[in-house]
Parts: structure tokens; C-alpha cells; sequence
């Protein structure tokens, strides 16, 4: 196979991880706290008999860090950030960063997602809602307390490296290189961030990503022609 044929394999390869990443986009269009991804096409350069060869991957994803839509509730749990920082999550692989703000109490009183993983406080421990605490508020900076008595402080986490970001599934993230404290985080009680994906974008790049698959395509139908013919030529 000549080093063309090589070249687009590699490009259709790229641009077909992009349409996942997309299709994953658009189908969490209505899932809170859920962030966009993208993906980055980087270059390779290699020395080789015949000059320099090019060929491009896409195997980085970047996240999305754009402010989701902030819808109120009403729910004395619901939380959702404005500004930077993750709300940090116990689950069974380890400690996660998350968004998505729709916590409740579970049935022995600690804190949880939806999907029952703990949520941490700043030290990483569950948090711990009394059963008579019916007039729940939570501070800015994430300092939950009730009847005037302080019960714990929500983490708010950054990464130390964004691009040691790696999706997990759905809204959870895990943070290969660590995290740290956000000094001044910005919690409001009884909001839900929605999903910051941007459908009509993500759609316009979608049509603009199949385009260029099939504009691949014919070219590596034709390089097929073309081999052909020729080795049926000098096999007459």
C-alpha cells in the first residue's frame, strides 16, 4: 500500500473517533452537568527514503470548560458551580470530578449521587446530613449547615492538569494528575448546571466531519482503481 493510501487510512481513522466524540455530544444534550468533548488531530513527522512522511492521529479528547445554562430547582440538595471547579465524588474506581450537582441523602444519611457514590467534603470524607436537618443550607463557598450549626463543607476541586482529564462515563471524570482545592468556589443551592454542548454546532461539525470521510472514501476507491488496473496491465 503506498504511503497516500497509508495517510488517508489514518485520517479516516481520526475522523471516525471524532464522529463518536460528536454523536456522544449530541445524545447529552440534556444531561446535567455533562461537559462537551472534542478532538485534537496532531501531526507525526518522520525522515524517511523517499523525504519526510506526514501522518495525523486524533486520539486526544479536550473537555468543554464553558459555563453550562444554571436552571433553578427549588431542591434543598441541588447544587451547581459558577465559575471554575468539579465537585468531587467517591466512586468504586477511586475519586471523581464531576459537575453534575444532584445530590440527595441516602438512606444512612450521607450524601449521594444519583448513582449512590458519596459526595466528598473538602478533607475527602462522605458528608453527613442529619435526619433532622429540614432547613439545609448550603454557603457559597460550600459550607453546609442547619439550625445555625455547621455540618461539613463540600469540595470543590481543579485539576492540575486539564489535560490529564479523562472521561470515565456519562458526567464523571478522573484526574490523572491530580487535583486541587479551588480557593474561592461559587456554589448555589437549589440550581442544576445543564449540559454545556452546543447542538447546533455540534450537528454543523458533524456534517462537516462525514464530508470529509466520504471525501476519503472515493479517494481510497480510486487508489484501489488505480493499483488495480495497473497490476492487471502488467499481468496481460
Amino acid at each position: 500500500m503506498e504511503t497516500a493510501s497509508y495517510t488517508t487510512l489514518n485520517r479516516q481513522s481520526g475522523l471516525m473517533r471524532e464522529m463518536q466524540v460528536i454523536a456522544n455530544n449530541i445524545a447529552n444534550t440534556a444531561t446535567t452537568g455533562f461537559r462537551q468533548e472534542g478532538v485534537m488531530f496532531t501531526e507525526f513527522l518522520a525522515k524517511t527514503d523517499m523525504g519526510s512522511l506526514s501522518m495525523a492521529t486524533a486520539q486526544v479528547h479536550q473537555t468543554s470548560t464553558l459555563q453550562g445554562t444554571l436552571t433553578q430547582t427549588g431542591g434543598q440538595f441541588d447544587m451547581a458551580l459558577q465559575g471554575d471547579g468539579f465537585f468531587l465524588v467517591q466512586t468504586p474506581n477511586g475519586e471523581r470530578l464531576t459537575r453534575a450537582g444532584a445530590f440527595t441523602p441516602s438512606a444512612n444519611g450521607d450524601l449521594v449521587t444519583p448513582d449512590g457514590y458519596p459526595v466528598l467534603d473538602a478533607g475527602g470524607a462522605p458528608i453527613f446530613i442529619p435526619p433532622d436537618a429540614t432547613d439545609l443550607a448550603i454557603a457559597q463557598d460550600g459550607t453546609l449547615s442547619s439550625q445555625g450549626r455547621p455540618l461539613g463543607q463540600v469540595g470543590v476541586v481543579q485539576p492540575s492538569d486539564f489535560n490529564g482529564m479523562v472521561r470515565e462515563n456519562g458526567t464523571f471524570f478522573e484526574s490523572t494528575d491530580g487535583f486541587d482545592p479551588v480557593e474561592a468556589p461559587v456554589i448555589l443551592q437549589g440550581f442544576l448546571e445543564s449540559s454545556n454542548v452546543d447542538p447546533v454546532g455540534q450537528i454543523a461539525r458533524m456534517i462537516e466531519v462525514q464530508r470529509a470521510y466520504e471525501m476519503g472514501q472515493n479517494f481510497l476507491e480510486s487508489e484501489n482503481d488505480r493499483i488495480t488496473n495497473a497490476i492487471n496491465t502488467f499481468t496481460r
